[in-house]
């Protein structure tokens, strides 16, 4: 099997002294680690570690929270060293990573004792294969399900009489919203950040492009609707109403928006109790709406929006293995992702699951459109992924910061582009 690269000799020393908490202890109970990276889900996660220790009390689950960064390089240093944490968040741009080297329990059988065909009966196509490995085993238990929405700013759109965005609002809205705005309060408008997920993806599949295709084996840069889609959203930083990606670079679209300098930005409804928590000075002052639609797609209805979705996974080996793949059963039942969405935080992926996360805005009386959240799901597109994303995402990033800084024809760049993902996409197919 290939090795892991190897981290710093600090980030391991750390994680085998945080992997300790998983050994046995002298009250005789069995002490397990659960790390995530949000600390926005830490009451959540908590909440389930509670449910599931109440009906089994010779258990204890500490919930560790580290920054994003942070979190995947322990993580690495943990796999190589046999180490990792008894409980653990995977993401989509890992989770091909992780299963390919033989790190990650096989949870495909985990529910047969419970129902034949768990998976496929309380869980959506997208949030099965965002737990999948390359081989379409199951290496995590689906935890929420996400969509993209436009955050918008209520009193830029009233100062320049302009209706607020909703299910009909098209790339042409967009723009003259924006340039209405800038025109009136000198405020950016919708902020075009040169992102994937929250940017660039979304339009590129409402065009009736794509980023791969449906086996995965080849990029979509170069097909005529995906090539429309870039150059319209690349193109929207050559208005005034938009900032540059040297702004971006310093500050982020979202941090713009509740300093009140940008009207319009895509964010992940992860985000949005975190948000109404953290700027109560807001409150009342924005909105969310469903992403604008392209007018003239090359196919489709020119709706779509990426759907994303964390899971719960475990180590393939180690010594509390099975404790561990007892919790992440129970983390994926009805009752506790029933109590996850209850928090706001995210969705959780149970069908049937999802309304406490709408309620708990309301009841919380946050002024949200958030049905919006929900309608989304219906044309939710899959977080695009395969397993030479690890090689290929940060040389993509590269080469449209060439073109948005002119340094590259967008022609030239997105074959550029092209070719970057196919040559990678081939090596690892070659390895495989």
């Amino acid at each position: 099997m290939k090795k892991i690269p190897r981290v710093s000799a600090i980030a391991l020393a750390l994680t085998l002294l945080l992997s300790l908490c998983g050994c046995g202890a002298a009250d005789g109970k069995t002490h397990l680690t659960f790390q995530i990276w949000d600390v926005a889900q830490r009451a959540s996660m908590q909440a389930i570690c509670d449910a599931y220790t109440a009906q089994n009390p010779d258990v204890m689950i500490e919930v560790q929270v580290t920054s994003w960064t942070e979190y995947w390089t322990k993580l690495e240093a943990a796999a190589e060293s046999n180490t990792m944490p008894d409980i653990f968040w995977m993401h989509t741009n890992q989770i091909l990573y992780y299963a390919e080297f033989g790190m990650l329990a096989d949870v495909t059988d985990l529910y047969e004792d419970v129902e034949p065909g768990f998976y496929e009966n309380h869980y959506s196509d997208i949030s099965i294969a965002n737990a999948q490995g390359s081989d379409g085993r199951m290496y995590g238990v689906p935890k929420d399900k996400d969509n993209v929405v436009l955050v918008y700013n209520r009193e830029m759109f009233d100062q320049a009489g302009v209706s607020y965005p909703d299910e009909n609002w098209t790339w042409d809205d967009l723009v003259s919203a924006s340039q209405a705005i800038y025109d009136k309060t000198g405020k950016y408008g919708y902020m075009a950040y040169n992102e994937d997920q929250l940017g660039y993806w979304s339009f590129v599949y409402q065009a009736g492009g794509y980023i791969l295709n449906e086996d995965k084996t080849q990029a979509g840069f170069t097909q005529p609707a995906t090539k429309k889609a870039m150059k319209f959203y690349i193109g929207l930083q050559d208005n005034d109403w938009c900032p540059d990606q040297a702004y971006f670079a310093e500050t982020q679209p979202g941090t713009a928006f509740f300093s009140e300098i940008g009207a319009m930005y895509l964010e992940g409804n992860w985000e949005l109790m975190n948000k109404s928590i953290n700027f109560p000075n807001m409150e009342g002052k924005w909105d969310i709406a469903p992403l604008p639609k392209c007018p003239d797609p090359e196919s489709g209805d020119g709706r779509a929006t990426i759907s994303n979705g964390l899971c719960y996974s475990t180590a393939a080996h180690g010594k509390t293995r099975e404790a561990a793949l007892d919790v992440i059963k129970f983390f994926g039942t009805e009752e506790a992702q029933r109590i996850a969405s209850s928090y706001g935080a995210a969705v959780s992926a149970y069908i049937g699951t999802e309304e406490p996360y709408f309620e708990a805005f309301e009841n919380a009386g946050y002024d949200l459109n958030i049905r919006v959240v929900e309608d989304q799901f219906e044309y939710g597109i899959q977080s695009i992924n395969n397993s030479a994303r690890p090689k290929w995402k940060s040389p993509v990033l590269d080469e449209l910061t060439r073109i948005y800084a002119g340094q590259v024809d967008i022609d030239t760049g997105l074959a550029n582009i092209q070719n970057i993902v196919d040559t990678e996409t081939a090596k690892k197919l070659a390895d495989e």
